[in-house]
């Protein structure tokens, strides 16, 4: 399956909005993210108490899978009154109190058990719904029959699935009430697994990552939650609304109008609550995060050497902490906000000028943030040259220049703190590893290739020669994407002189940059050296490279404007560097990346068959994920596999072999084949009658002269 390109400064804005609004890193740092909007990403104050009500009903979401009732119940009088005001809910809760008592089998339990129909659920039956006092009278069969058997007619009553569906039901309206959304980042994985998980049902093809969706997003969902009788006599909603949100959540039509319903109406809303309905694995997500964040950067390796022990290549340390993964939970980590910026005067690698020339003032905020994806990516088939002795010197040293840099760098890094104010996901959790990952040739949050795993048995010299190569990486990332091309094609060639034999593209876009830099400051002659010894060579031996090359030197007539500012984005080409050079260090890129990259390819698959424009990846900043631009670059880094699926997602289409569409801005949908125009409103037609999903739709409409009564009649003939 192709992968996508991805905007991974986009990404990094949305783990790091993940990691603070659930409290995982501790970080001062107070400004705004920048994918900050008033729908999303609420104010500081308002976040925290996002997470706080988030807290609380994990709490009492708790107790009722626990059976406790009577806590729960405590817990809603003090922090959600309006539930219990809501007899349809209360009368739940009372009937499962009944159930629990019962359970217990003691006789105190048994006359409390008596005691709470008379007071609390025989009046609350009378006027909770029509079926209550149904169910009231059919629940006291629970005193006759036991609750191991399975053939009576109360067996539902007595399952212990009951206390997770109210558990669920309780946590559905709680959030809606209290605002208390998950993260965008959790309701847009959640999104893009199960559109991943239907293109790849519904196309026949196999998901290269089956076993991080499986796992990732469960398969059982909340029950929805149940809107007011008032609300069952609100005007009927938009045909177009009730359709997006039965498709973009799988809901029934019924289902979709209830949501609306609870949502008063408001698309946006109810499309956040069946989200949330959906359940991620949390353990997972955060050891996925960070994982991620540790190769962005974000937050540190945690590779530290045993307490006592000291590393030869750096002053003594005291009380170390024991070497550790990364654990989502218990791990110390410093964690550097990826916004930050470098203080001036700092030290950078290869001794790099400071002194506010042109080329260390380049605006970085300038270029688009988008993956580059090389083709010359199969650096993972060479020879690793992570293990050999020359390599290891090599990287000595580099760190040996660049030390200050380092450790300037490090310092800057925040702690990972993990869910220690939610101890039900702390539980089971090993300080050395992550509990649920299982990932078939990575080790855990650092995820380095199996040569390089087994980091308890590691020497303390090997544990830290893997924690250098590691910083060497972030290092070479964060000169790339300040423009630094020179001093990162220097540390590359000092640390591994094969490296640009291997990757020429990569050379080749390296000197793009330090040949617009010299343009920029109006050193022409050097810049034509560069062109001469190394862009002109490289595009002679690759014929892709001539038009880029051609591009680049067009900017030889504009010297006044900022080419590299507006042609080059830094932070991809900065990206596509650290995963080559990782790789070649044995360093492998997180399963994040590669999931996003499979998930927003099938988002713009399933919406080409769908041919329309999600209304929801706005919502969901999936538009800034995939926001590439068509920099100098992009006719040598993208691969032609990827070519087509780089353009923008949402005007993207396939024709298939009997239907095409032809894009014209607005409604009604052409579909080419059979010269067909397809009203919107047939289209909405055919899918309510026959349930069909849109891209069904289309194609028996393109059958029938997109006439939508003909298409039905042939249905039910």
């Amino acid at each position: 399956m192709d992968s996508t390109p991805v905007n991974w400064e986009a990404l990094d804005c949305l783990v790091i909005d993940f990691a603070k609004s659930e409290n995982l890193i501790e970080d001062s740092f107070s400004s705004p993210s920048p994918l900050s909007s008033p729908t999303l990403s609420p104010s500081p104050s308002v976040s925290s108490s996002s997470y706080q009500s988030r807290l609380i009903i994990r709490q009492i979401r708790r107790c009722l899978e626990a059976g406790d009732i009577d806590s729960a119940i405590d817990l809603l009088r003090t922090h959600a009154p309006f539930v219990l005001d809501d007899h349809r809910l209360l009368f739940r809760l009372q009937k499962q109190k009944f159930i629990e008592l019962l359970r217990s089998g003691t006789e105190e339990a048994r006359d409390s058990a008596i005691e709470c129909i008379r007071t609390a659920l025989a009046p609350c039956a009378l006027d909770a719904y029509p079926e209550a006092y149904e169910e009231f009278k059919h629940v006291l069969l629970a005193f006759i029959y036991d609750k191991d058997d399975q053939s009576s007619p109360v067996a539902n009553e007595w399952s212990e699935r009951r206390r997770f569906d109210i558990a669920g039901l309780m946590s559905s309206v709680l959030r809606a009430h209290l605002h208390a959304y998950d993260p965008v980042f959790s309701m847009t994985l959640s999104y893009l697994i199960s559109i991943h998980k239907g293109f790849c049902y519904r196309q026949g093809v196999s998901s290269p990552i089956s076993n991080l969706t499986e796992r990732l997003l469960l398969e059982e969902r909340d029950p929805p939650a149940v809107p007011q009788e008032s609300l069952y006599e609100a005007p009927p909603f938009d045909e177009v609304d009730i359709q997006a949100l039965a498709h973009a959540v799988e809901l029934t039509r019924q289902g979709a109008v209830d949501s609306l319903r609870f949502a008063k109406g408001d698309l946006f809303q109810a499309f956040r609550n069946e989200l949330c309905r959906m359940k991620l694995d949390v353990s997972m997500l955060d050891e996925l995060v960070c994982e991620y964040c540790v190769y962005r950067g974000i937050v540190d390796s945690g590779l530290t050497l045993p307490s006592g022990v000291q590393n030869p290549s750096e002053p003594l340390k005291v009380n170390q902490p024991e070497p550790s993964y990364c654990s989502s939970r218990n791990c110390s980590l410093e964690v550097d906000h990826a916004t930050s910026k470098h203080s001036d005067g700092e030290t950078s690698m290869s001794n790099a000028h400071t002194d506010g020339s042109p080329e260390n003032n380049v605006d970085m905020n300038s270029t688009t943030d988008a993956e580059l994806r090389y083709s010359c990516e199969s650096t993972s088939n060479c020879e690793d040259c992570s293990t050999s002795g020359s390599n290891q010197t090599a990287v000595s040293k580099v760190l040996h220049r660049n030390r200050n840099y380092i450790t300037g760098e490090r310092s800057k890094r925040k702690r990972w703190r993990g869910r220690v104010d939610d101890q039900d996901y702390i539980s089971g959790v090993s300080v050395h590893g992550c509990s649920k990952l299982d990932f078939s040739a990575t080790a855990t949050c650092l995820n380095m290739s199996k040569e390089q795993q087994g980091f308890e048995k590691s020497s303390p010299m090997d544990l830290n020669i893997r924690e250098d190569k590691y910083e060497i990486v972030l290092g070479m990332k964060e000169l790339a994407s300040r423009g630094m091309a020179a001093e990162v094609v220097e540390e590359v060639n000092s640390l591994d002189p094969h490296f640009f034999m291997q990757n020429p593209i990569l050379l080749f876009q390296l000197k793009q940059v330090e040949f617009l830099k010299l343009v920029g400051s109006g050193d022409h002659s050097s810049a034509l050296r560069v062109a001469c010894s190394h862009l002109g060579p490289l595009a002679a031996n690759d014929p892709t490279l001539l038009k880029p090359l051609k591009e680049t030197l067009l900017a030889l007539l504009r010297p006044n404007e900022d080419a590299l500012g507006k042609g080059l984005p830094l932070h991809a080409l900065a990206t596509s560097l650290q995963v080559a050079i990782g790789r070649r260090l044995g360093i492998e890129e997180p399963q994040l990346m590669k999931f996003m990259r499979a998930m927003l390819h099938t988002h713009n698959e399933w919406f080409k068959l769908q041919m329309c424009k999600d209304r929801f990846e706005s919502l969901l900043r999936i538009d800034s994920l995939k926001e590439v631009n068509t920099p100098m670059l992009s006719a040598c880094s993208l691969s032609k596999s990827n070519a087509d699926s780089c353009t923008q997602g949402s005007n993207q289409v396939t024709v298939s072999s009997s239907t095409k569409l032809s894009e014209d801005g607005g409604s009604p949908t052409q579909v080419s084949s059979r010269d067909v125009v397809c009203d919107e409103n047939a289209i909405l037609k055919v899918m309510e009658f026959l349930a069909l999903p849109r891209a069904d739709a289309i194609h028996l409409l393109a059958q029938y002269n997109g006439n939508a009564e003909t298409v039905i009649q042939q249905i039910f003939a």
